[in-house]
């Protein structure tokens, strides 16, 4: 009757770890950040994201100080767009040996021990969600339960952690395994690993874990073994970066030169990758394909378990009595029809303009 051929209405996707795209880059010209925020919160609802985490790469301590004030946790609405649902400060806290696209000049090899520090460093911690942390560095625990005492959500990554250091850090505290497989020792049979963590008998609570399913980050087969080793945990991410929606080209990720082409991002002259240009319809589509997952399971991971995550369940993630009313249409190839937050439509596509509320 609404003149859309829709086969299912879900609720709205939550993106945990996304750089930025249609030319923005969190991470850099601060300047402008908090229109080009506004921007990015109206075009992402394309892709049938209603919420999400903007992340900012590893940086200076003044740069922390100048964005997270731009960032602060706001609803979505017809009017502005896809909710911020807080920042996701992705190092640089790390190890410099799994340092990725990361600037090496800005890492730090010791964590912060105490609450006086991590303030004195981010200026303040109001407007974060998540951090990323390699949990082999000296002080990682301590700064993990301070920060988890926060009610920010402390993600291990970007790590030559062996087992025991990922275990110590998620019974610290630690909640999420920032995109799984990338940034961190591969899997060994005497020594896991960070990967370990996804059938770990010694940690203390659930622990989920990002997933990039673009096609390149991550292969097929490492994505059924980690959906069929612990699949209430998966957490889909793009890790989208500044070229997200414009193509191939010279873009960038911080203060970092990055080459696009096709689906690869890389650091210009390297092969080091530096996020994707995936969206997250798409990591949908190649995670229900590649793990052999039904549409409901894929469309959880990136709904539901983000919005456990970030214990923000009560008003998104779901299609629950009293939440948002944040949600997508898609057909079966979860191609975005119409997105909807608090019940308003704030994106139609093309094929179905013809549609009237």
């Amino acid at each position: 009757s609404s003149g859309i051929n829709a086969e299912y209405g879900v609720p709205g996707f939550i993106e945990t770890q996304i750089n930025g795209g249609f030319g923005v880059d969190f991470s850099s010209d601060i300047k402008h950040l908090e229109e080009n925020l506004s921007m990015f919160r109206k075009k992402i609802v394309q892709h049938g994201v209603t919420g999400f985490c903007p992340t900012i790469i590893t940086s200076p301590s003044e740069i922390y100080h100048e964005a997270l004030p731009h960032l602060k946790k706001q609803r979505g609405s017809a009017v502005n767009g896809a909710a911020v649902l807080g920042a996701h400060i992705e190092g640089p806290f790390i190890s410099v040996n799994k340092k990725g696209a990361h600037p090496e000049h800005f890492i730090r090899s010791e964590c912060l021990a105490s609450e006086e520090e991590i303030n004195q460093f981010f200026g303040s911690t109001e407007n974060i969600s998540i951090i990323t942390i390699a949990p082999e560095l000296k002080y990682a625990r301590q700064m993990i339960h301070l920060l988890t005492m926060q009610n920010i959500v402390c993600s291990i990554g970007h790590s030559t952690s062996n087992i025991d250091d990922a275990e110590g850090g998620v019974n610290a505290g630690a909640t999420f395994i920032t995109h799984l497989f990338n940034a961190m020792q591969p899997f060994h049979h005497r020594d896991p690993g960070i990967i370990g963590i996804l059938s770990s008998i010694k940690i203390k609570h659930q622990c989920y874990y990002g997933i990039i399913a673009d096609g390149i980050h991550t292969h097929p087969a490492a994505i059924r073994i980690a959906h069929r080793t612990n699949p209430l945990s998966a957490v889909l991410v793009t890790d989208a970066m500044q070229a997200m929606g414009l193509g191939d080209g010279c873009h960038k990720i911080g203060a970092q030169s990055v080459t696009v082409t096709g689906k690869h991002a890389v650091i210009t002259g390297t092969d080091t990758l530096a996020g994707s240009v995936v969206t997250m319809n798409s990591c949908i589509q190649n995670f229900m394909k590649n793990s052999r997952c039904s549409l409901v399971e894929a469309i959880n991971c990136a709904t539901k378990h983000p919005a456990q995550l970030l214990k923000c369940k009560s008003v998104y993630g779901t299609l629950d009595f009293g939440t948002a009313a944040d949600f997508v249409i898609i057909d079966s190839d979860v191609n975005v029809m119409a997105t909807f937050i608090g019940g308003d439509c704030v994106f139609l596509s093309e094929k179905y303009k013809g549609f009237s509320s």
